[in-house]
Parts: structure tokens; sequence; C-alpha cells
């Protein structure tokens, strides 16, 4: 099932789980998104990767533009706890509103699923996202040392999480 989130020629679609039928349509879209992650990160995920969050249920949302897909966002949700495991626009396509678009869609499909928390973490480094994260209502609960391969060794990740119902 794909869902249009957006108008015109944005659209936040989700990508389901892998079936039969659609594996060709899902092996395009993996492919669009893990190209997007190597224009985007020194150390991106691989293809495999993203077909594993498919083949676990994740949620998994990849935004056109036009007929392109310039961002996806990845989400694990169990327990009234959600994950934000990725997040992603091309570098052609940011600092137009296109990962807060993204970010909103997946803060929708957590709160349908009568999500409480949602975590993520993030590189210190990336003042971007963080500025992002915290004008929805993330806050930093931690740090993780070491969590990140950089390219002078490891980097911390800030850790986040918002609370997306203030009682049950």
């Amino acid at each position: 099932m794909r869902s249009a989130f957006c108008t015109t020629h944005l659209i936040v679609r989700s990508i389901t789980g892998i079936d039969i039928n659609r594996a060709q349509n899902h092996l395009a879209d993996l492919k669009a998104v893990a190209a997007v992650e190597r224009s985007a990160y020194a150390y991106p995920w691989s293809l495999g990767i993203f077909r594993d969050c498919l083949l676990a249920g994740y949620y998994c949302l990849a935004l056109d533009v036009g007929k392109t897909v310039t961002g996806y966002g990845i989400m694990s949700v169990a327990a009234a706890e959600a994950h934000l495991l990725n997040l992603c626009v091309h570098p052609s396509a940011q600092h137009v509103g296109y990962g807060r678009q993204l970010l909103n869609a997946l803060l929708v499909k957590a709160a349908d699923a009568d999500v409480d928390k949602i975590f993520l973490e993030v590189r210190p480094s990336n003042d971007v996202a963080l500025r992002l994260y915290y004008s929805v209502g993330f806050e930093q609960i931690g740090i993780r040392p070491a969590y990140y391969q950089a390219e002078r060794g490891r980097e911390d990740a800030v850790i986040l999480a918002a609370n997306l119902r203030s009682s049950r």
C-alpha cells in the first residue's frame, strides 16, 4: 500500500513490506533510497540494511519530488515506543523543508500506532538535524560514546527523545 501525505509534486509514501507481486517496485525504491543515502553520508547504510528494515516491518517512507526519490525515513515501533532509525534528504534538496515533511509524516505514523515516546540518535556535528529535532519537541536524554564511524575514528551520538502523548 502506498499512501500520499502531501500535495502537488511532493509525495511522502509508504514503502511496505516485501511481497512477491511488488518485488520489482521495492527493489527500485530500495536502490533509489540507497543512492540518496550514499549522496548524503560518508558512511552509508548498505542496500541490505534497507532491505532488512522492510523485512522487519519497519515504517519506511520515501519522499518523491516529481518522480524522483529525494529522501526517506525509517522508524521501528514496539511496545508504545518508536525509534527513528534514519531520516535523510538528498543534499541537492536540503534546506527547503523536506526533512521536516518526512519527520512530521513519521510522527503521524507513530501517533497512529499509539506510540508514547520516540527516540533517535544523531551526530553532535549535525547541527541542521539537531535544530530540526529540537524544534518539534525532542530533548537530549544522553550520549552514546563512539557510536558513529567517522573520518578520524569514532563520533559520539546524541540521544534524543520526544513524548508524543502527555498521558494515556
